[in-house]
């Protein structure tokens, strides 16, 4: 995978997290391909999306506490779609509860990072992830 052509699915309903994670993707990859979902409803509508044609994408980054619909649950829909089960979700979120860290891996998270406070940690983090995804993963067609 060329790192130059990673297409990213964000799902936070924090405007300002959003907007942090957007420029700190920005400053590793200029032309990213960044798909925002605000909600977890939002985020269920992009299955509706790939089906009818829409890329998807390479990795999702999901927050947890969401509007609408959870972001365990949109996991649990993800993971449960039969075309979709094996796209990669990364939970990206503030919550280091116990409970929330067992359930997203037993519904199939294939990561689990919590949002640092530290602009610079913050930043690093979401390199690093953009790295790994994006450019040393290898990813099924």
């Amino acid at each position: 995978m060329n790192i130059t052509s990673c297409h990213i699915l964000l799902v936070e309903d924090n405007v300002l997290d959003a907007d942090l994670i957007k420029r700190a993707l920005q400053k590793v990859e200029a032309s990213i391909n960044l798909e925002i979902a605000s909600d977890g409803e939002e985020a269920i509508e992009y299955l509706d999306r790939w089906e009818k044609g829409t890329p998807t994408p390479i990795v999702i980054l999901l927050d947890l506490k969401l509007p609408k619909i959870s972001g365990l649950d949109v996991l649990k829909q993800l993971k449960s779609h039969p075309k979709y089960k094996l796209l990669p979700v990364v939970v990206l979120t503030s919550s280091n509860e116990m409970l929330d860290i067992q359930q997203a891996y037993d519904l199939g998270a294939n990561s689990y990072i919590l949002k640092a406070i530290d602009y610079e940690q913050f930043s690093n983090a979401i390199s690093l992830i953009h790295r790994y995804w994006c450019g040393l993963n290898v990813h099924p067609e």
